[in-house]
């Protein structure tokens, strides 16, 4: 008895579909087969690719504005000031605000030997430099870089209270 090259395969899924194995060494059908049945038929295979799977500019902005939540919580919640510049840039800006004195505390007080007073005393540097640019231009930039850089930061780059400036 000749082994049989068309199988009628039920899939997890519950459909029933009939597969050509003929391009299968014969010894390797069953197996296939049975393979097969554990997985769903192809057009449910395809339809939950397509459900799950965004597309990339969805996947990105998504991603954004988990990034934009959180950031913005966190200037809230440790008291930062808004930022300048276009208003185009700003939201980047806070991100990447964010993104680098998060780094900096794990790097400088959780894994460091940075005490909590000299943090503070970095975190009101934070607080000064307010050009949405300056944070963007450090945004690949190591935490363990941050003091060294707020050193750097020119008036520019610092905020004024001096609504007239």
């Amino acid at each position: 008895m000749a082994i049989p090259t068309t199988w009628t395969v039920v899939h997890s899924c519950g459909h029933e579909a009939s597969h050509d194995l003929a391009g299968r060494p014969a010894d390797r059908r069953a197996g296939f087969a049975r393979w097969l049945a554990e997985r769903d038929c192809t057009d449910c295979w395809k339809a939950a690719r397509d459900v799950r799977r965004p597309s990339r500019e969805e996947w990105f902005a998504a991603k954004r504005a988990e990034e934009q939540h959180k950031a913005t919580a966190w200037a809230e919640q440790f008291a930062m000031p808004p930022l300048e510049g276009p208003d185009k840039v700003l939201e980047w800006g806070q991100r990447a605000r964010h993104r680098l004195v998060t780094s900096a505390y794990t790097a400088l007080v959780v894994e460091g030997s940075y005490g909590e007073p000299a943090w503070a005393d970095l975190e009101d540097q934070v607080r000064r430099v307010t050009r949405a640019g300056w944070w963007i231009d450090q945004r690949d930039a190591d935490g363990t870089d941050l003091p060294e850089l707020l050193e750097a930061a020119t008036g520019d780059d610092r905020g004024t209270e001096n609504p007239f400036r």
